[in-house]
């Protein structure tokens, strides 16, 4: 009888090997950013999924705190309140951010650029203008604007602003930042598949609980609950922008 052991364990662990892991899909929208957040992951079970969903969270809070032009205690609004006086230390992750912003604005030819958020005072888009702003307040805010403006210290991580009023915001690219590197922590974590919805920035890794792959819908402009098209997507980025919504 005792021969027979060996044998039965050996056949409990293969047989064990070959049983497929049967995973789930885990979802949560939330506010974050002052935007829409989509999170979704596939997990082995609804509490581990939920559990990666809060890194997720915390992750993009940790990034609102470091890069939000709107929060007084963030490093970036440190630098915009010593806009004309004295260089400002900074963590070396957003060190790297600015300086990306500003190689994006050399190769654009300035068509993108951060140090647009002096503007922010004359031109609103949330719906709450009356009138358009003078042509002299226009000329007086185009001024302040300029990513040459923008003079970074690689030695000693210091960013300063040129010009009193200057102002830098990283409405443009800060959403999708934080959708990536939300990407990168859940993946350090094991996590097998995701999208991270940002607001129109997304992006994606693995594939559904199916093994099928993810299919985003694009919004029709017209009709906003109604889907203009279908992208199916494996291991990318989708980037998206209209002129019907924020």
């Amino acid at each position: 009888m005792k021969r027979f052991v060996p044998l039965i364990i050996v056949f409990f662990v293969i047989a064990g090997f070959g049983q497929e892991r049967k995973y789930v899909t885990v979802h949560k929208t939330q506010k974050l950013m002052g935007s829409r957040f989509d999170i979704t992951v596939v997990a082995i079970n609804e509490e581990i999924g939920y559990i990666h969903i809060d890194e997720a969270i915390s992750e993009i809070t940790r990034i609102e705190k470091l890069i939000s032009s709107w929060n007084p205690d963030s490093e970036t609004s440190l630098i915009n309140k010593n806009a004309g006086i004295e260089p400002v230390k900074v963590s070396f992750e957003l060190f790297r951010l600015i300086e990306r912003a500003k190689k994006i604005s050399e190769i654009t030819e300035g068509a993108f650029d951060i140090s647009y958020a002096s503007m922010d005072k004359i031109w609103k888009f949330d719906g709450s203008m009356k009138n358009k702003p003078t042509e002299e307040e226009i000329k007086r805010s185009i001024a302040k604007v300029g990513h040459e403006k923008i003079i970074l210290d690689a030695k000693d991580n210091t960013v300063f602003l040129k010009e009193k009023g200057m102002k830098i915001s990283f409405g443009a690219i800060g959403k999708g930042y934080a959708a990536d590197k939300v990407k990168e922590l859940l993946v350090s974590k094991q996590v097998v598949a995701g999208i991270i919805n940002a607001s129109g920035d997304l992006t994606t890794w693995g594939t559904k609980a199916s093994g099928e792959k993810w299919l985003i819908g694009i919004a029709n402009p017209l009709s906003k609950d109604k889907i203009f098209s279908w992208l199916p997507v494996v291991e990318s980025s989708v980037a998206t922008s209209g002129n019907y919504e924020r």
